[in-house]
């Protein structure tokens, strides 16, 4: 990449990626049912989406086991729709949680709202 876009365009392409990054992580954090597992590292943004059925339930015993299926029955759904791919995992002690990676720089504000508009979207009933 370095060859084809030299010193100025990989730092141009690099500052938009960790921009969107921060500007998805900006968003999630404003919306009900989303959290951020930690702070955005590099174009990396991890995070839980909890769909209203489990809101104000995370006292209840099985929230955790509840919670930990949902990432994967919505990037099913996604995935069968064709409307988008995300990541998804746990680690060590977290339950599943997604994690969206940026990479292509030519990603804007609407693409983000959409990613978030999708999950809410594909989660919504569960």
């Amino acid at each position: 990449m370095w060859k084809a876009k030299g010193t100025k365009g990989l730092t141009k392409h690099i500052e938009k990626l960790f921009t969107m990054s921060k500007l998805f992580a900006d968003k999630i954090r404003s919306r009900d049912g989303f959290t951020l597992l930690l702070e955005p590292e590099c174009t990396n943004v991890c995070f839980w989406y909890a769909p209203p059925s489990l809101r104000g339930h995370e006292d209840n015993p099985d929230y955790t086991t509840r919670l930990h299926a949902v990432a994967p029955r919505i990037k099913e759904r996604m995935v069968k729709e064709g409307t988008m791919m995300i990541t998804y995992q746990p680690l060590r002690e977290r339950h599943n949680f997604f994690r969206l990676v940026l990479q292509n720089s030519q990603v804007n504000e609407d693409d983000i709202d959409y990613f978030v508009r999708q999950i809410e979207i594909h989660g919504s009933d569960l």
